[in-house]
Formats: C-alpha cells, structure tokens, sequence
C-alpha cells in the first residue's frame, strides 16, 4: 500500500506520457489534479490555460479544490510569472475566482493605472479582503507596542508641583523612609507630564518601484495603525522619480493602497529632501526609509542628506523590505556608507516591526535589538 502511494505521487510529478517511468495508472479525481498541474508546469504546453478568462477561471478554482491555500498561492504566483496572466487580472471573471494575498494585491496596485472601470469594484473588494484581514492580525500587536513605549517616554522625572504623581512618587522612594520623622524624602520626583497631542512624529518614506511591491502593501497597513495612535503624528511618503504624499489616506489603508503607482524609477534623494521639509521636530521624529537602495537620482546628493538628516537629531531607520518575501536585493554600497554613518539598514518582516517601531520611539539602541532579534544588519 506504501509503494502504490509513492507510485502515485511519483506520476502526479511526472506528469505522464513520456516522462512516465512508473506505468501507474490513476483515478479520476487524481486525473483532475495531473490536469491541473500540466496546465501550469508542462514545458511543452507553454500558456496551457488558453487565452480566455473563462479558462483560467476554472483553473483557480480548481487549484482551490484540490490543494491547500498555502499551495494555491504560490501556484497563482508561479501562473503570474510562467504564463503570463498579469493581463488577464484585469479581468472581473478571473479577479472573482482568485485567493486574495499580499503579493496578487501588488499586483494589482501595479496594475491600477490600467484596471478597466468594469473590474475596478472587484478589485478593491479584493485589496479590501487582503487589508482587513491584515489589520486584524497586526493592529493589536502594534498598538500595544507602540502605546506601550509612548507611555513610558511621557513620564516626567523633572515636574512642576501640579504635575507631580503622588502615588509612583511614594512608591519610588519608599526606601528612603525616615522612621524619626515618620515620613519619606521624595529624592525621586515622577510626573505625569504635559501632555501634547502628539509625543513623536513618524515619517514612513517608502519606494514604490516594482520590486518593492509586498512592502508597500505591509507599510500601508502599519501607517494605518499607527495614523490611529493619538500620540502619534504619522505622514505617509511614496515615491519613484516624483514624490507623492499620500498622509490623507492613511484613515483609508485600501484607497491608499491604491494611490500607490508601482513601478517607474527611484529619486531617494528627492524624497529624503521632501521628507526633510514636512518634519517640524527632528529630535521627536523616526524617519522609517523602506528601499533597496538602487539610487537613480544624484547618489552624491542623497548620502549628503542622509549626514545632513541624523545630524538634525533626526532617527533615521533604512528597510531594505518590510515583508516575507527572504533576503532582498539591494546596494551594497550604499548600505554600507548608511552602516558606517549609524543608520540601522536591515531586513525587516512584519512581525517584528511593531517592537523595532516601540524600540525606536523610546530611543533605544536598533542595532542592539536587531541583533538580539537575529536581524542581519548590514555591516
């Protein structure tokens, strides 16, 4: 039973006819799935799907039928890439039919330009899907984080009488208490603080060239937490050759989302000068730059600005990518100049961004912590 079970599998990888050496002959429903995976993985039937959406239409739900979501997704990747169905998303009948996932909602914000009118309610409510089912996963965690950090940092260890917190106060310093005189000395004074509207200021600057797609879609939905974050002041920066400033839209992660033009060249230092124009306190403010670093403006220029930025007192943190796609392309070179200036230049997944964003609010080492975490920084 355990060799016909191997046989089987062997003849699903196989594929049949003349590559077939096992002679194995399979059931109908095995007969579904073979054709499933000939239309996508057999050299010799290159575009196997046909040309009509109906076709690839059936397939997506026959991919969904017969294998596991975490299959279907990267056999919807592999049919992007093998035969050629960018043109066909802009199709209703073939959006319908698709798992919605980060990386089909890049896609499509590459392809926003072009979406025809008829396929545009489709394919929001299919970014939509994808959106919310983010927030939900990653709005707690980053809230709790973040608010967390800010709370701490609004303790005022100098204050006024009025703002003096009587209760943290005593218990701070209840070892210096003075039987004779039955009382404490307060040698520790701890306040509330004056509260201000926003404690920090976060400017998430983000390239939205092509490759850069699943870390556009993961920043869209932290601005969108973080835009929630009373204390927090947060701007949302994208840009190519040109610079667009997208912070209205943070209320609406979807409409940003789309908002966002995929592809074209890259300006980092045009950005970097923008970026430097909209922050009103340096010392307060985390500049998160989220590129590989493929400069295509003045190179000269953007290493001047980035010395010019950290020694405004500005934080400056560079993400070569913000998703799980593994290790990303990116300039050496230039990560290596941002390294030796002490700017924290790393990879970052999702999961670990709301404890780097808590880290780098209170002022605390990246570095450190990114090594803790086992984030390769580029040294």
């Amino acid at each position: 039973m355990e060799n016909e079970e191997q046989l089987r599998r062997w003849r699903l990888i196989l594929g049949g006819a003349q590559n077939d050496g096992t002679s194995f002959s399979l059931a109908k429903a095995d007969l579904q799935v073979d054709k499933t995976l000939e239309a996508l993985y057999d050299s010799g039937r290159q575009g196997g799907l046909g040309a009509s959406s109906p076709n690839v239409s059936r397939w997506l739900g026959d991919i969904r039928t017969y294998f596991p979501s975490s299959v279907v997704q990267v056999m919807q990747q592999d049919a992007l890439k093998r035969l050629n169905l960018t043109q066909m998303l802009l199709e209703k009948e073939m959006l319908e039919n698709v798992t919605p996932d980060v990386h089909l909602v890049a896609t499509l914000m590459t392809l926003s330009r072009v979406i025809p009118e008829k396929t545009k309610d489709t394919a929001r409510q299919v970014v939509k899907t994808v959106v919310d089912e983010l927030m939900r996963k990653l709005s707690q965690p980053t809230q709790q984080a973040i608010s967390g950090s800010l709370n701490r940092s609004v303790r005022n260890r100098r204050p006024r009488h009025n703002e003096i917190n009587w209760p943290l106060t005593i218990k701070q310093n209840l070892k210096h208490y003075q039987s004779d005189y039955q009382t404490i000395i307060p040698e520790t004074l701890i306040g509330y603080g004056r509260k201000r509207t926003a404690l920090k200021e976060v400017v998430l600057c983000l390239d939205q060239s092509g490759s850069m797609g699943t870390s556009v879609v993961y920043s869209g939905i932290f601005g969108a937490v973080m835009a929630s974050i009373p204390a927090l002041k947060t701007q949302m920066v994208v840009f190519d050759t040109a610079v667009a400033d997208l912070t209205e839209d943070l209320q609406d992660p979807v409409e940003l989302l789309f908002g966002v033009q995929l592809g074209g060249g890259t300006d980092i230092n045009g950005a970097l000068r923008y970026c430097e124009q909209i922050i009103t306190r340096p010392s307060d403010t985390v500049l998160v730059l989220i590129t590989d670093l493929f400069e295509g403006g003045n190179e000269k220029d953007m290493r001047k600005r980035f010395v010019t930025l950290t020694s405004a007192g500005i934080q400056v943190i560079v993400l070569l990518a913000l998703n799980n796609d593994g290790a990303p392309a990116y300039d050496h070179e230039n990560a290596q100049f941002l390294a030796d200036l002490g700017i924290p230049v790393f990879a970052c997944t999702p999961d670990k961004f709301p404890d780097m964003m808590a880290m780098a609010l209170s002022k605390q080492d990246i570095g450190q912590w990114a090594a803790k975490e086992e984030i390769m920084l580029k040294k």
